[in-house]
């Protein structure tokens, strides 16, 4: 659909007219809503994403459909609630013609944020342990 290599957010959805820009200007705001207080918009991979230590969350628009990229972890956590959408390992796709549904999203980023967090906390302490041992 769209074959430019954008470097901002706002550049990437500007690409897009009608309902594929409404989607993405209301994705962009339950994205920027639910992510914490010190993640950043960034590209990734030529889609709008964002970032905390790490990539949280990326989306794009497509035809049909708006997808979704919260990586593995949370399609399986929550498998029951993306039933009626069309998912794959690390994605979600939610149809242009259908709502949005921002709790889930934001319940997903929630996750992810935690998730990705927690990881962040076991590398620096075993960096730190790591700096410990190599001091002795």
């Amino acid at each position: 659909m769209i074959t430019q290599k954008f470097t901002t957010v706002d550049a990437y959805i500007d690409a897009f007219s009608g309902i594929h820009k409404k989607k993405l200007e209301e994705m962009r705001k339950i994205v920027k809503q639910a992510a914490p207080k010190n993640a950043t918009e960034v590209i990734s991979y030529n889609m709008p994403a964002i970032k905390t230590s790490t990539v949280l969350v990326y989306y794009a628009a497509y035809e049909k459909h708006i997808g979704f990229y919260p990586t593995g972890s949370p399609i399986t956590v929550f498998a029951d609630r993306l039933g009626e959408y069309k998912t794959s390992k690390g994605a979600v796709q939610f149809p242009l013609d259908a709502a949005l549904p921002k709790k889930l999203i934001g319940e997903m980023i929630a996750y992810r944020a935690t998730t990705e967090a927690g990881r962040a906390q076991m590398k620096q302490a075993e960096k730190n342990k790591k700096k410990t041992v190599a001091k002795k």
